[in-house]
């Protein structure tokens, strides 16, 4: 803007300087008037009248010349001896030649000063034409006019500079106040990005940056509170998941773990840390079976049989996705249970139903054959009749003896089977069974009878010391008659069975040793199992039900005890009893 005015202000003062330099009307004409007379001496003493009068401080020089090219007349008294010589200067000659006005700047070195210069045509009004008849020459000093500008220029260029610095000045009090406000604002965004929410935005006004910057310190107050709500609910997420009894595992859309929880991570026997980021699909060796797609289109439950040799490990993964409200997915829950003891129930349970029914089936199919053949007949046989009925009633005793062993199981498995507990002396109650055996064999041996028996010998071996014990006398009688029936069952013809009772620190030891085949190494861990015999046709032939080491275990366990059993396949097996034990002081049964 300053250099267009002063510009504009340069060709206006020059304008105006040309305007004052032009000769009058008055000065033309006479000069035109003193060119025309034929008196050249008078007219040029004229000429230099008029020149004389010209009062103009501007104008530096003017000449007159004719047509002729004749200088006439001179301001400047210095060329006056030019007068009466013609002219050398071709811009004169080509003013009068055609007639036109010249006009230019020049710059003299001689004075260093700047010119203006302007050549305009005498012309002789005569009627109608006009003719040339000299030309009149003015060389104007332009200093004047440019001292002028340039003292405007200084005076612009001082005065923007001037404005210049205020203006900078002002910049940078207004910049410091509008930056200093947004530098604490960015400040305190950058604490919070990295978590800090303590500090607080000064507030210069309330303007626009006063505004912003309370809206910065309420969205730091803001994203406190859900920062810490957040957490609380991330520290509530991660103790829920640590004391679930289920795995949980979360993924991204892509599949890969992005959460896992202890319970997980030991079902599945994986260190979490190496976990994070793998596909779910590796880590649950289900790729080969399922694509990430076909699981996330189709949410069914998959069962997963981890079972090794060592243990028996299955779980049932359940998927489901985790959604937006536009519907996208992005990622996917899976929750893993163990059905490990849920499977071995159902199939306990499903085993237990085909072996009950397996087991009654035979009787009555036994039952309903011979009484068939009563039916047809056979009763009317005096020999033949009673042993049927004797078959029969056989086959019944067994079937009533495998009821009241379920019915026995099922109250311990409720448990409401009670024992009655009394202090007995289990040397004298062991001896009191195993007596009761030894009758047994001498009965069978005093027999008359034509029938062969299995002869056995039972060998004891206890401490002499009395153990004093609480437990349920029937209980614990029908216990060890189940194990010496075995005994007897299992030993060959003149075997021995070995009977032991001693005494540890804080438990009573009870242990039966036979002679006989021994049990398989596989089955040791099924004996105590119900329905369970390792020689399923021998068992059955001998009457046995298999539940009797099945009722024995329950009933060590209400005592608090153990049972076990130690055996070499082809040389005996040894069943063990371990009772808790305390020993009374004989003084206490005195006083009492």
């Amino acid at each position: 803007m300053g250099a267009v005015f002063v510009q504009q202000l340069k060709s206006d003062n020059i304008k105006t300087f040309k305007q004052r330099v032009e000769l009058s009307t008055y000065v033309d004409n006479s000069l035109i008037a003193s060119l025309n007379s034929s008196d050249t001496a008078a007219a040029n003493q004229k000429i230099r009248k008029v020149l004389e009068d010209i009062n103009n401080e501007n104008i530096s020089e003017i000449q007159v010349v004719d047509v002729k090219g004749t200088i006439r007349g001179d301001s400047d008294v210095n060329n006056r001896s030019l007068v009466g010589q013609k002219t050398t200067d071709a811009e004169i000659k080509q003013v009068i030649y055609n007639s036109r006005s010249f006009t230019k700047t020049t710059y003299d070195k001689r004075d260093n000063r700047r010119y203006y210069i302007a050549i305009t045509p005498l012309l002789s009004v005569s009627g109608n034409t006009n003719t040339v008849v000299g030309a009149v020459y003015v060389k104007a000093n332009m200093e004047t006019v440019y001292d002028s500008i340039n003292s405007v220029v200084v005076i612009f260029a001082t005065a923007s500079l001037i404005a210049t610095a205020i203006g900078m000045a002002l910049a940078i009090v207004i910049s410091r106040a509008i930056t200093r406000p947004i530098d604490e604002m960015k400040k305190q965004t950058s604490r919070i990005a990295r978590g800090d929410y303590s500090g607080q935005v000064r507030i210069y006004g309330q303007d626009e940056l006063g505004q912003l910057a309370q809206a910065v310190n309420n969205l730091s107050v803001k994203i406190e509170e859900a920062q810490e709500s957040s957490e609380a609910e991330r520290r509530r997420l991660d103790s829920v998941l640590s004391h679930m009894s289920d795995g949980v595992i979360a993924t991204d859309r892509r599949g890969n773990i992005t959460i896992i929880n202890e319970m997980a991570s030991e079902d599945l026997n994986v260190n979490p840390d190496e976990v994070i980021g793998r596909s779910i699909l590796d880590v649950l060796d289900i790729r080969s079976q399922y694509t990430l797609r076909e699981i996330l289109e189709n949410q069914d439950e998959i069962i997963l049989d981890l079972s090794d040799a060592e243990h028996e490990q299955i779980l049932n993964a359940y998927f489901s996705l985790i959604q937006r409200e536009s519907g996208f997915i992005s990622g996917l829950v899976c929750v893993l249970h163990d059905v490990t003891e849920q499977q071995k129930i159902d199939r306990e349970r499903r085993q237990f139903v085909s072996n009950v029914s397996h087991e009654l089936r035979t009787p009555l199919t036994s039952m309903r054959s011979y009484i068939e053949a009563l039916n047809d007949g056979a009763w009317k046989d005096p020999e033949v009749a009673p042993q049927f009925l004797k078959v029969t009633q056989d086959e019944t005793d067994r079937m009533i003896r495998m009821i009241n062993d379920l019915l026995s199981l099922s109250r311990m498995d409720s448990g409401r089977l009670q024992l009655e507990l009394e202090l007995v002396n289990l040397n004298e109650l062991f001896n009191y069974i195993l007596n009761r055996f030894d009758m047994m064999l001498d009965k069978d041996n005093n027999d008359t009878r034509d029938t062969k028996t299995k002869n056995y010998t039972i060998k004891r071996d206890f401490t002499k010391r009395d153990l004093w014990v609480e437990i349920d006398t029937d209980k614990f009688i029908q216990v060890v008659d189940n194990i010496m029936n075995n005994a007897i069952k299992y030993s060959p013809d003149g075997g021995v069975i070995t009977c032991r009772l001693l005494e540890t620190h804080n438990h009573v030891i009870l242990s039966i040793t036979d002679q006989g085949l021994g049990i398989p190494k596989k089955d040791l861990n099924h004996v105590f199992d119900r329905f369970f015999r390792v020689d399923k046709a021998r068992s059955r032939a001998q009457g046995g039900t298999g539940l009797g080491l099945a009722i024995s275990k329950e009933v060590i366990a209400l005592h608090h005890g153990k049972i076990w059993v130690d055996s070499i396949e082809g040389k005996g097996s040894t069943f063990y009893i371990s009772l808790p034990y305390e020993e009374y002081e004989g003084d206490a049964w005195d006083e009492a």
